[in-house]
């Protein structure tokens, strides 16, 4: 497993469509195990391809201890209305009031290639909903009202001189002793 550099706001991945996965292959799952390692180390609770500078499908999550990856997720119902704090792990120390539904159900495939379903609720659900965003090339801060993304994007313009080419770089040392972070 490595370590895989993560795509700041500007990159301009971050805005692209993803590409269905095809076939859940050896690669695919390297790349699974790369993007949980990558997230620890980030101190965050969910990843998708496109902030690691890929474009397949997928994204990896883990809140509470379940630990899912989702391959050509599928938002298949959502329900209530949830209002929370969220941050993301490529536009770090950013955060916003989002509201999204409060449950959801989701299919996707597995690493073997096998369907799967959950519902969630809480914190999995908006995890799920953000990482889904980031497949259709939507970030947290588009949810915000146009007063909070001005000044989210105001904040950002002062720090982003922090991640050269719009990366963001951990190192071995930035492995988090615990799973678990702030920052989906």
């Amino acid at each position: 497993m490595s370590l895989l550099d993560i795509h700041v706001l500007g990159s301009p991945i971050l805005r692209e469509q993803t590409e269905p996965v095809v076939e859940v292959s050896d690669e695919i799952r390297r790349l699974s195990d790369d993007m949980f390692e990558t997230m620890y180390a980030a101190q965050g609770i969910g990843l998708a391809a496109p902030q690691v500078g890929r474009l397949e499908r997928m994204f990896v999550c883990d809140v509470d201890g379940a630990r899912y990856t989702f391959i050509n997720p599928e938002l298949v119902l959502a329900e209530g209305s949830d209002k929370a704090e969220e941050g993301c792990l490529s536009i770090p120390e950013i955060f916003g009031e989002v509201t999204r539904p409060a449950t959801v159900r989701m299919k996707g495939l597995d690493l073997e290639g096998n369907p799967f379903e959950i519902d969630a609720s809480e914190l999995l659900a908006r995890c799920l909903q953000h990482e889904l965003d980031h497949l259709n090339g939507r970030l947290f801060i588009d949810h915000l009202s146009l007063l909070k993304r001005r000044n989210s994007l105001a904040r950002w313009d002062r720090m982003k001189s922090q991640f050269p080419a719009l990366r963001r770089t951990l190192s071995p040392t930035d492995i988090a002793t615990h799973h678990g972070g702030d920052e989906l």
